[in-house]
């Protein structure tokens, strides 16, 4: 009897909690909306390290200022406890509050809008029923003026939203249709991935468009396009998504956050089936096999270790020990400085924040070791580092432009900033 009476009050307090309109969900639902969560990401950046899960106060930069992120716990106060299930779509599709305030599109609505019903129903009792209410108040996002006029984002969702649920492609698998719809959905990918027009509008959120997901740039670095990724193979891309490495790449920048919250909790068949799409929009390896006889020509010049630059000489006292004098890194452990993209972009300062502050690959389900490049900043000049990232970025295959003195310490001066 005293254990029936115990039960029975949890019980109540569970039900008082929840929205009138929210009844008791299954485990199963719960435990989907949990998933779908993971999916869109929404731990990374309603959560800070050491606070309540999805209490919100991560400080989002953008160029129209800092961003806090919001409680989505179903605290009735400070998060989303009074939400409906049709205020919280609107929230997650269309960026409105139910008292009518525009979210700020750092929150992707633009992509969420293509979140099935039946998505959107498992995470709204996931958040409801699966989260725990946190009391915790975030910061307040206080934008300067005009930007801090919310009204003026109904006229922008107008012009740039669509606001139409996800739409099959033509004549694809289901397996690659799985692929789109994550990728254009939930998992947001060209909030990032896509290049952005004078408003900061995403140019395209389909795949069907030409520059969906063609690359970009956010926060100075530069955002590889995802359109056919020739060098690598379906299972490279797997491991990519699953690890945060594969035989030829290592997580870094904002992706690092985005495979430790998110894409290392994919099910084997949604990781599949984003590979699958990804190959799918194009790309042939025969094009991209980079270029043998320049490859061998550094390699032979470092291993000599004779009339060496300047660049070719800090490589070799700091580098080689891991990625080696031909570039190629060593599989799933250090990222191949050879044609990767992060040292071929037309803006080096991921390479160079990277040189300077170092990088650590996330600690997964599939591959625990978080390996950690150490930062470079306390030992090289800005002289040295530009000399370094030169050489990398024109050593190998690689044909990018050189890096100034200049262009890093604009960088150091912004890893110094809190």
């Amino acid at each position: 009897m005293k254990y029936s009476l115990i039960a029975l009050a949890l019980c109540t307090t569970v039900l008082a909690s929840l929205p009138a309109s929210a009844e008791p969900a299954s485990s199963t639902l719960i435990q989907q909306g949990e998933y779908l969560a993971r999916l869109g990401d929404c731990m990374a950046c309603h959560t800070v390290a050491g606070k309540d899960n999805y209490a919100g106060g991560l400080a989002i930069s953008s160029p129209l200022g800092t961003i806090y992120s919001t409680n989505i716990t179903p605290d009735k106060q400070y998060g989303i406890g009074n939400f409906t299930e049709q205020q919280f779509a609107d929230a997650v599709r269309k960026g409105v509050l139910p008292d009518g305030r525009h979210l700020y599109p750092a929150m992707p609505y633009p992509d969420y809008a293509k979140i099935s019903d039946q998505d959107i129903s498992a995470l709204y009792h996931y958040f409801m029923q699966g989260v725990k209410p946190s009391s915790q108040q975030p910061p307040k996002t206080a934008l300067s003026f005009p930007f801090n006029q919310r009204w003026g984002l109904a006229l922008w969702n107008w012009a740039f939203v669509d606001d139409q649920r996800f739409t099959p492609l033509q004549g694809a698998s289901q397996q690659v249709n799985r692929g789109a719809y994550i990728v254009e959905s939930l998992g947001h990918c060209g909030s990032c991935h896509s290049p952005r027009g004078l408003a900061m509008n995403e140019k395209s959120v389909k795949s069907s468009e030409e520059s969906f997901v063609s690359g970009g740039e956010l926060n100075g670095w530069a955002v590889p396009s995802l359109r056919g990724i020739a060098r690598w193979s379906t299972q490279d891309i797997v491991d990519y998504l699953q690890t945060g490495r594969n035989r030829q790449a290592g997580v870094a920048g904002e992706m690092t956050s985005v495979v430790a919250h998110s894409t290392a909790y994919l099910t084997d068949a949604d990781a599949q089936a984003i590979a699958t799409y990804l190959k799918a929009l194009g790309g042939n390896p025969a094009l991209d096999t980079g270029n043998p006889q320049a490859v061998q020509h550094t390699a032979d010049k470092l291993t000599a270790a004779k009339n060496l630059t300047a660049g070719e000489t800090l490589y070799l006292d700091n580098c080689n020990a891991c990625h080696f004098v031909n570039g190629k890194g060593a599989p799933h452990a250090f990222p191949a400085l050879d044609q990767a993209s992060i040292v071929n972009a037309e803006n080096p300062t991921g390479l160079i924040h990277i040189i300077l502050a170092g990088a650590q690959l996330p600690s997964t389900a599939k591959s625990a070791s978080a390996l950690k490049m150490p930062g470079f900043a306390q030992r090289l000049t800005d002289p040295q580092v530009a000399e370094l990232a030169t050489f990398i970025r024109q050593g190998w295959s690689n044909q990018a432009s050189a890096v100034t003195a200049e262009h890093v310490k604009t960088v150091r001066e912004q890893l110094a900033k809190p």
